[in-house]
């Protein structure tokens, strides 16, 4: 008799493969609307579900509210600011390339972590880690190479700057949240709601009505990234780490870049040259030494236990 793929793990292959696919959505909806407004749908469709569930949890506490600054900058560094960076790299980038880069998150969190909460242990193998990975990074942008277009060295800056605003977002989180007890999913349906709000304000409305004149465009956009690639995305991520644990569920991220490489090339036809596959070779084994030179903590399964960079404000 065979034994069957036990859930959690099938909902950890959804998770990443929703994540994944979060670059080809991307650049199919930049095609109609602009990147403001990706965000700006993207957070309110992300949102509605995050909130349904929150509700049936009961998780949410009016005095929440006095810890309402926490939750703006989170809003902010990891969706509202998060997301735009990687919409806006994404434009200028294959979908490829993007994803490649992506995979430079965790590192940002480690040298946040290090300068900022001094709790990550800095050795040899951390920092060599450290280096292959960003070493990486630095082979997709190939600052030497005049061929490379001002759009590339542009699109990599914005994808650099959106990683780092979500991986210092951990950082923050664990310094500043973490000690409140607050639930995860409480705290992800406040940086939501408040990424939603601000997108509204700041958003541009005109010629948004154009995501409807292409079917591919509106599709990524509120059910690729909206529906799945955000508010689904999230609650997979919390069903994990309850029943899978915080390690293992963190492993999670080393594949959305294995995946936007391979929709770039497949679906898109992009263009991925051996370069390209080094440097995200590079950038993977780089999180995973500098990983592995960080001791094993205790992985419970409590909520209130739970790593706060591991919270994924990341989705992608």
């Amino acid at each position: 008799m065979k034994r069957s793929i036990p859930t959690s793990y099938l909902v950890f292959g959804f998770l990443a493969l929703l994540w994944g696919m979060t670059f080809l959505f991307n650049k199919i909806a930049g095609g109609v609307v602009s990147p403001m407004q990706i965000v700006m749908v993207r957070v309110v469709i992300g949102f509605l579900p995050v909130l349904a569930f929150a509700l049936s949890r009961k998780v949410l506490r009016w005095e929440h509210v006095r810890y309402i600054h926490h939750f703006v900058v989170m809003s902010l560094m990891a969706a509202t600011v998060y997301y735009f960076a990687f919409a806006k790299g994404i434009s200028l980038l294959p979908t490829s390339s993007a994803g490649m880069l992506s995979g430079a998150i965790p590192l940002f969190s480690f040298v946040g972590a290090a300068i900022f909460l001094r709790s990550e242990p800095v050795n040899f193998r951390s920092i060599t880690g450290l280096l292959i990975g960003f070493g990486g990074v630095i082979v997709i942008a190939r600052p030497w190479d005049a061929n490379i277009a001002n759009n590339d060295l542009t699109g990599v800056l914005y994808i650099a700057f959106g990683s780092a605003c979500v991986g210092l977002s951990f950082v923050y989180a664990r310094k500043f949240l973490s000690p409140l007890g607050i639930s995860p999913i409480a705290l992800c349906t406040y940086q939501l709601g408040l990424s939603s709000l601000t997108a509204m304000v700041i958003g541009d409305f005109d010629g948004l009505e154009m995501i409807f004149t292409d079917w591919k465009a509106a599709g990524s956009l509120f059910i690729g990234l909206g529906l799945f690639g955000t508010g689904i995305a999230f609650m997979c991520f919390y069903y994990l780490v309850e029943n899978l644990g915080a390690v293992k569920t963190a492993s999670v991220t080393y594949i959305p870049p294995v995946i936007g490489l391979l929709t770039g090339a497949l679906i898109l036809g992009e263009t991925v040259h051996l370069f390209d596959l080094i440097a995200m070779a590079a950038i993977i084994t780089g999180v995973v030494v500098m990983q592995s030179g960080q001791p094993r903590k205790a992985d419970r399964n409590s909520t209130h236990s739970r790593p706060p960079e591991l919270r994924p404000a990341t989705n992608r």
